[in-house]
């Protein structure tokens, strides 16, 4: 039994030592300067913030509308109609926005994962997180992104 035990402390040493050998340490990277620096993102962030404009445009529209009305029943129909169609058009808004924040965060991470393979990082933080030391791969993840190796 204590020969047991001494190969599994042993053998966890050896997997631990090993692992430690294997990984150079912390990577890091700046997520809104990969997202500012990359055409793809940039694109899908200047598409998300024209929808946001469309949908203040058609309140300002809506309103201009609104005030040329002459009856409180005409204002009040209008304005369920308007609320109603306004609800539809920022939820098709809100879940776009959604899904394109997704595939740009999945495409800034797998490029990070295969960097921090790469490099033998053992992780990729925030750089918010470093205080000191670690590996800055931002300028990595973007070239990558922008096509260069």
């Amino acid at each position: 039994m204590k020969k047991m035990k001494t190969f599994v402390l042993t053998l966890a040493v050896i997997l631990f030592t090993g692992n430690l050998s294997w990984a150079d340490g912390i990577g890091y990277i700046d997520y809104q300067r990969v997202v500012e620096s990359t055409p793809f993102a940039r694109d899908a962030m200047k598409a998300i913030d024209a929808k946001a404009l469309e949908l203040q445009q058609y309140l300002v529209d809506k309103e201009k509308e609104y005030k040329s009305m002459d009856t409180p029943v005409q204002k009040r129909n209008f304005q369920d109609k308007v609320a109603n169609d306004f609800k539809a058009k920022e939820a098709a808004f809100l879940k776009q926005k959604a899904k394109s924040e997704d595939e740009i965060y999945n495409k800034i991470k797998d490029t990070a994962k295969s960097i921090m393979v790469e490099h033998k990082l053992s992780a990729i933080i925030s750089d918010r997180a470093v205080f000191v030391g670690g590996t800055d791969i931002t300028n990595l993840v973007i070239d990558r992104l922008k096509g260069g190796k």
